[in-house]
């Protein structure tokens, strides 16, 4: 390693305070990434160069299922700022190691509404766009600039726009690995970019003038709850976060990720033919005429709420979230979830995917 390298590598890292399921695993090796110097210092690191990587965020969209071989990149970039504040819209950009809530909640202090609704989404402002991250009626893309990523080969920084991200639903080219022999022009038009970027900054488009969204039934039912019609955007704000607190459980109380499924999309017709055998589904009509089904419902329907397989459990208030219960494994986790996604395929013919990775 060279001598005036600022890289510290740490060996024999727990892995449990880095992902929120609390799953116990080591990294072999770990690097704290606060700027892209770190990256380039790894790269000019003749003894790791060229060595396996794994990107980590928040670890609330992971199921570890075993200590981490791989060299563990901890993003830790911080910082928030204003960047651009014209009179359509006001560009805010994050660093990718800031706290997505913590972002949100910053945007309302300094008077910039336009991401409460996603509010209490757990994890880091960098693994926002790698899942398009979104909740009550608002997608990141929606929200989204640019970002700056730095290219995991090369060390160089590079500009990524909506379009080439390829937004889809928890879906972007940084879930997707590279096309075989992709050169350095084709990573810039984003072909997919899994364990080849590591994103750096985020940044947010905030529109003006702002408007509250509230088609989602929950915000719906706080309106008629309240009678406050034309809620403040600190008010869609507190709603989003009691809504979010009364269904999902504290990772720092109960490890989970969030939704462990998507909601599957189906056609009219596939949606006709289960409502005619399942007249309770709960299912919502989607712009492009597909339909989507809640996961949720699904997972209910078949008597998994409130059962385990070893410490691995179905969260008690939500189908849609599996828990650590004390001690469970990665092992357990998957277990757990294919036994889900088996029962409801042979109920209803529906293929469940899971939104978390598995490492």
């Amino acid at each position: 390693m060279g001598d005036n390298s600022p890289m510290i590598v740490e060996h024999n890292v727990s892995l449990a305070p880095h992902n929120s399921f609390g799953i116990v695993a080591k990294a072999r090796e770990l690097l704290r990434v606060r700027s892209e110097d770190d990256v380039r210092a790894l790269l000019a690191d003749r003894e790791r160069a060229g060595q396996p990587v794994f990107v980590l965020g928040g670890g609330s969209n992971i199921v570890i299922t075993g200590d981490v071989r791989p060299l563990v990149l901890k993003v830790e970039i911080p910082g928030i700022r204003v960047v651009d504040d014209g009179p359509r819209a006001t560009i805010v950009e994050a660093g990718a190691g800031e706290n997505w809530h913590r972002l949100v909640a910053w945007t309302l202090e300094h008077d910039l509404p336009g991401l409460e609704n996603m509010a209490l989404i757990p994890g880091t402002v960098g693994a926002s766009p790698v899942q398009n991250v979104g909740a009550y009626g608002v997608e990141l893309q929606d929200r989204f600039e640019s970002l700056d990523a730095i290219d995991l080969r090369t060390g160089r920084v590079f500009t990524l726009d909506a379009g080439q991200c390829g937004f889809g639903y928890r879906d972007s080219v940084f879930k997707h690995p590279p096309p075989e022999g992709a050169d350095d022009g084709e990573l810039v038009r984003g072909m997919g970019l899994a364990g080849r970027a590591l994103i750096l900054r985020v940044r947010f488009r905030l529109p003006k003038p702002w408007k509250p969204v509230l088609d989602y039934a929950d915000l719906q039912r706080k309106v008629a709850e309240t009678g406050i019609a034309r809620p403040t955007a600190r008010q869609v704000f507190d709603w989003v976060v009691a809504i979010r607190s009364a269904k999902l459980p504290d990772p720092k109380v109960i490890g989970n990720a969030g939704s462990f499924f998507k909601n599957p999309t189906v056609t009219p017709e596939q949606c006709s033919d289960i409502i005619a055998r399942e007249p309770n589904i709960v299912h919502y009509p989607m712009p492009d005429g597909s339909v989507k089904l809640a996961a949720g419902w699904l997972i209910d329907a078949c008597g998994w709420k409130g059962k385990s397989v070893g410490n691995a459990g179905v969260y008690e208030r939500q189908a849609l979230v599996l828990v650590n219960r004390g001690g469970a494994t990665g092992g357990e986790v998957v277990t757990l979830a294919r036994a889900i996604q088996t029962s409801v395929y042979e109920r209803f013919g529906i293929r469940l995917e899971p939104e978390p990775v598995v490492v």
